[in-house]
Parts: C-alpha cells; sequence; structure tokens
C-alpha cells in the first residue's frame, strides 16, 4: 500500500523507508517555533530537563506576537524571558518589535517553513505551514522543550482525509469560506488526529494566501495537520523566498485514506460560522438581521495582503457603521509596508476604522479589541469559542475579509453585494 504526502515527509524524517497510519516514529526536526506565552514555559522546562544548549540556533524560531507591545508587566516578564534566552543561546530567528509579525504569517513570508520539512511549535495554528507541503503541527510546551534541546520529536502516524476540490471560485469567496465549508461538512473533530490532504484540478483557484488561511484552520476540524500539494502556484511562491533546498513529495496513487470529501467551488458561497463552534456554519447571505458591535480584520489567519486588498475594496470610499469599530490588523512588517505603498491604509482610516501594529491582540482576548459582556464581533480569525475574545458574554461570527469588510459598513453580517 501506497503513502500519503504525509506519511512520507514522517517516513523520511524518521530514516525508514515507509510507515503506516498509526505506528509511533521518531522524527528530525527543520524547525521548532515558540511565542511569547508559549516559549517561556517551554524554556522553564528546557532548564528543568538539565539541558544547557539548542541542537541548532538555526532551527529555532522565537516570535513574540501575542502580547506585544506588551500590554501589561506580566507579559512584559514574559517577552524578556523569551528575549535573553535568545541572546544566550544565539537564536538566529528571533523577530523583535518593529521587525516581528504574526508567527504564521511571518515565517512562510521569511522562508523559514519548505517543502518536505517536519515543523513543530507550541502554538496549534502551527499546521499553516502544511499549505508549502510541509509537515507542521502544535505541540505542547514540553515538547517543545524536547524539540529545543534534541531536534527530535516523536509522532503517531496519522490517518489521512483526501479533500478533492474542484470547479472555480464565485467572485469574493476565499480560503476562508472553503475551511469554513470543510468544518461546517465534516464537523470540529470531524479529522480528530488525522491529516487533511488537498488536491484537485480546483487547486489552481487557490492562492497562496488562501492556501495558508485553509490550513491553518486545519486544526478547527481536529486534524493533526493539513496539507498541500507543491504545484507551480507554491513553486512561485517560494522561488526568491526559500534559497536551501526542499523536496516535494506527492502521495502515491494507491495511498490510503480514511475517506473522501469533495468540495465543488462552483456552487460555494461565502460562509460564517456562528457562535460558538467553527462547525456552525451557514451561507453569509442567509444570517439576516444580526447586528455587531466589532469587526477584526487581520490575524493568522486572514492577516496577508490579499485580505487587506478584498477589505479596502469594499471600504474605498464607504464608512464604517458609526455603532461599530472595526480594527484592521496586518499579519506582518511587510504587510503594513505594502498597505502603506498602496494607499490602503488612507482607505481604512477614511472609512473609520484603526489600522493597528501586526499582533495577535484581540484573537485570543489579549488586547487591542476585546469584547464585553453582550458584545458580537465578525472576526477572521479562527475561532469563536465561548469568552475566545473576551467575556463569557460576548459572540464570535467568523468570517472571510470580503463578509467582514461589508459587515463593518452596514452594522450587521452582511455581504459585499449589499454594499457594492
Amino acid at each position: 500500500m501506497g503513502m500519503t504526502m504525509t506519511q512520507k515527509i514522517l517516513a523520511r524524517a524518521a530514516g525508514v523507508e515507509s510507515c503506516r497510519a498509526g505506528e509511533l516514529l521518531m522524527c528530525k526536526l527543520n524547525l521548532v517555533l515558540g511565542n511569547d506565552i508559549t516559549a517561556p514555559v517551554a524554556i522553564n522546562e528546557f532548564t528543568k530537563m538539565g539541558a544547557t544548549r539548542v541542537f541548532d540556533p538555526a532551527k529555532i524560531a522565537l516570535i513574540p506576537d501575542h502580547f506585544v507591545p506588551n500590554k501589561d508587566i506580566k507579559s512584559a516578564t514574559m517577552a524578556k524571558q523569551m528575549r535573553d534566552f535568545a541572546r544566550e543561546q544565539h537564536i538566529e530567528h528571533y523577530y523583535e518589535v518593529g521587525r516581528v509579525g504574526i508567527e504564521h504569517a511571518l515565517l512562510p513570508e521569511q522562508g523559514l517553513v519548505a517543502p518536505g520539512e517536519v515543523i513543530i511549535g507550541a502554538d496549534s495554528h502551527t499546521c499553516t505551514y502544511g499549505a508549502v507541503g510541509a509537515f507542521s503541527t502544535g505541540v505542547g510546551s514540553t515538547d517543545m522543550a524536547v524539540g529545543m534541546a534534541t531536534g527530535e520529536c516523536w509522532f503517531k502516524v496519522p490517518e489521512a482525509v483526501k479533500v478533492v476540490l474542484t470547479g472555480r471560485l464565485k467572485p469574493w469567496v476565499s480560503g476562508k469560506d472553503i475551511i469554513l465549508h470543510l468544518i461546517g461538512e465534516i464537523g470540529v473533530d470531524g479529522a480528530l488526529y488525522q491529516s487533511l490532504e488537498f488536491c484537485g484540478d480546483g487547486l489552481k483557484e487557490i492562492g497562496m494566501d488562501s492556501r495558508l488561511t485553509i490550513a491553518n484552520m486545519a486544526i478547527e476540524a481536529g486534524a493533526k495537520n493539513g496539507i498541500f500539494p507543491v504545484d507551480d502556484v507554491c513553486r512561485a511562491y517560494l522561488d526568491g523566498r526559500v534559497t536551501r533546498e526542499w523536496t516535494a513529495f506527492e502521495p502515491d496513487a494507491d495511498a490510503l485514506y480514511d475517506r473522501t470529501v469533495v468540495i465543488d467551488l462552483d456552487q460555494l458561497d461565502l460562509t460564517v460560522a456562528l457562535p460558538h463552534l467553527p462547525e456552525n456554519t451557514k451561507p453569509a447571505a442567509a444570517c439576516g438581521e444580526m447586528p455587531i458591535d466589532q469587526v477584526v480584520i487581520g490575524s493568522c489567519t486572514n492577516g496577508r495582503i490579499s485580505d487587506m486588498r478584498m477589505a479596502a475594496q469594499i471600504l474605498k470610499g464607504r464608512k464604517v457603521d458609526e455603532r461599530v469599530r472595526c480594527i484592521v490588523i496586518p499579519g506582518t512588517q511587510q504587510v503594513v509596508k505594502d498597505c502603506l505603498a498602496e494607499g490602503l491604509v488612507d482607505i481604512f482610516v477614511d472609512a473609520g476604522a484603526i489600522f493597528t501594529m501586526p499582533t495577535c491582540g484581540p484573537c485570543l482576548g489579549g488586547f487591542c479589541g476585546v469584547l464585553a459582556d453582550g458584545e458580537r464581533a465578525v472576526s477572521t480569525t479562527n475561532r469563536n469559542f465561548v469568552g475566545r475574545m473576551g467575556h463569557t458574554g460576548s459572540e464570535i461570527i467568523l468570517a472571510g475579509p470580503a463578509v467582514a469588510a461589508a459587515s463593518a459598513v452596514m452594522g450587521r453580517v452582511a455581504t459585499p453585494e449589499e454594499v457594492l
């Protein structure tokens, strides 16, 4: 029996010819990632286990993105601990405030992830890097500590779900709508500890920003990872960005899949996920009168330049509803520069939105947009659990940038067609 993309990557990293779902493998790591919340815990465990040096300073990435610029003394202390460790260990990929971005937007942009690599991160959305044909997954801070010390991590080889994309996207529909539709179809545990492997002739419709969005939210279906094949779209993205050698893996014709899910892009509408689970999906046009208090456009899920452009198209020449706070959060400093160069910042500000620095901020109820009791937000982030963005009495509606921008204008859940 043949192997899937994920199985081939893990087999090579473990130094074995083949593997099957359910096997336990100890794999060599290409990158270990931590942020200002998870890395301090890992650093403490690193010290407790008696480790003194990381296995390779060039294969560790420490990204202060959740509570920076620091919102209080505790967050400043955590950031300082990570900063001091990075300096002590001569970590090559540490990005200070002013150069940093949201980790899962920054690493692909900087070429730190590549096809065929094995990447772990003490953040559940580390699965983002499957968009470039890597095996990447979130782990706990203890596993991160061991990974930093040894350069290895064990995995149970996951079963796989084949997701076949066919057809062409409708206007305004993007990767966010695809992944919300998929989660709505299979549920938040529909791919529990499985690999979501995307394929089909519809892939040519899906740009890299959308692929990163889709892979980012694989965990919201319970998946161990999400992964895309390395095609011309991916190669164009990697060209000039990744300079080291890499290997692309394709699934064998006789690879074994637990099941196959087909998504016809011709039939896919703009989709939202209503409170309080990403699986609670509905066409955006069918939401009726759902007034909102806040809109967030950004995050590691939708903070890339194509997201900014899509939102700006809708907001240009229009005003955010006076009852709504609209917060635009670019994913990286490069996205900030691109927005400035293209005049997008003027569009956002003229519309009555705030354009802020790259940060996870409100996504996890951190700062820069925390919700009060009874408030409702439309957000391009990745989770809408109870209390995710603030008070447990608040509500989050997940959406893509087009619906988010239209909703900001209308003061309720809305589609672009309603405002254009």
